[in-house]
């Protein structure tokens, strides 16, 4: 392995310490659906967050079904991971996840209830109306990219960005992002 190998490969070690994608104690500290919030808002409001501790940051995307395949070689270059989402096993619902600790909240924690779907948008790009209920349409799937690493506002907000792009690139939707980590 050459010199550009081992950098590389202890920059990715240092971006996903010990914490498992696939673990079912993870729990939502974190989440935005809301394009016109900014990651350092979102993460500011995040009670439950902990910037010291490891996250894993997942991606909730639409992408049509003859996209996903491209869009899991591309995300896989940079250490993602690209699952279907499991609505009925998530820990954004609360559902059939042990130590999944996601309580209803009230208007006044000022954010989101349970679940990942964001509330019905309407977005007007070009003089067309097209609204986001966070529900897949025939042929596409509902997915979600993962990858465990340090969250912070910069980081997020600059993959958010990059998933918006690819999203839009693939004919597809970026819905928006949570993080999990595991409960104290």
């Amino acid at each position: 392995m050459g010199l550009l190998g081992r950098l590389r490969d202890r920059w990715r070690a240092g971006r996903s310490p010990g914490l498992d994608v696939d673990d079912p104690a993870l729990v939502v500290v974190a989440t935005a659906f809301d394009d016109t919030e900014a990651a350092s808002a979102a993460l500011a409001r995040a009670e439950r967050w902990r910037a010291d501790e490891p996250a894993v940051l997942r991606h909730h995307l639409v992408l049509p079904q003859e996209a996903v395949e491209r869009a899991r070689e591309l995300l896989a270059q940079d250490d993602w991971r690209l699952d279907e989402f499991d609505e009925a096993h998530d820990p954004v619902a609360g559902n059939d996840i042990p130590g999944a600790e996601v309580a209803p909240r009230s208007d006044a924690d000022h954010e989101p209830g349970p679940g990942p779907r964001p509330e019905t948008t309407r977005e007007t790009t070009g003089g067309n109306i097209r609204e986001n209920t966070g529900d897949s349409a025939p042929g596409t799937a509902r997915l979600v990219a993962v990858r465990v690493q340090k969250l912070d506002a910069l980081h997020c907000a600059q993959e958010r960005s990059r998933m918006a792009s690819l999203a839009q690139r693939l004919g597809g939707d970026a819905l928006g992002w949570d993080a999990l980590q595991l409960p104290r």
